[in-house]
């Protein structure tokens, strides 16, 4: 059994990961994106109705590091879509379990969108259904399932939530 102490510290690392995660987005520093997950990981972007069925695709899948790296790469130089970024709000993140070092946690977000015109609306809201190991420079996601709140996932998604 874990002690109060432990518990603080592991949600103080959840939240200090989520909160870094955001901030890459946001900042435009995808490159550095994949490095939040281990090699052997899972993306994926779907909506509630989808999660609840327990339907296993998603408007994005991705099944590696790798993956992750070739998207962002294919965004950066063969996709073409309208310039825009991203600032993300995150609700404190919920430890729903721990077993053997890992933790499945949940976390809320609201995603707004920022066109280059400067048109500002609210792009995503949903929740974060992960999975967290540690590694040796610190934790790591090995599952992030991203769950839409709506089952119309807007179709300029080009950047990762």
């Amino acid at each position: 059994m874990s002690s109060a102490h432990d518990l603080l510290e592991q949600r103080l690392t959840a939240n200090e990961l989520q909160a870094n995660y955001a901030a890459c987005i946001d900042e435009d520093r995808l490159e550095q994106w994949p490095d939040f997950f281990v090699d052997d990981c899972t993306y994926r972007i779907t909506h509630v109705r989808d999660f609840q069925a327990g339907r296993p695709m998603g408007v994005i899948y991705a099944t590696s590091k790798a993956m992750l790296r070739d998207r962002i790469t294919s965004l950066r130089q063969a996709n073409i879509y309208e310039k825009q970024r991203y600032r993300h709000v995150v609700s404190p993140t919920r430890i729903i379990s721990q077993e053997s070092g890992t933790l499945k946690t949940t976390t809320s977000f609201l995603l707004i969108r920022i066109m280059e015109t400067g048109d500002t609306t609210i792009f995503m809201s949903g929740v974060y259904h992960d999975v967290l190991i540690p590694q040796d420079d610190g934790w790591a996601f090995k599952e992030k399932i991203v769950v839409a709140d709506s089952a119309a996932i807007n179709t300029l998604l080009a950047i990762p939530v």
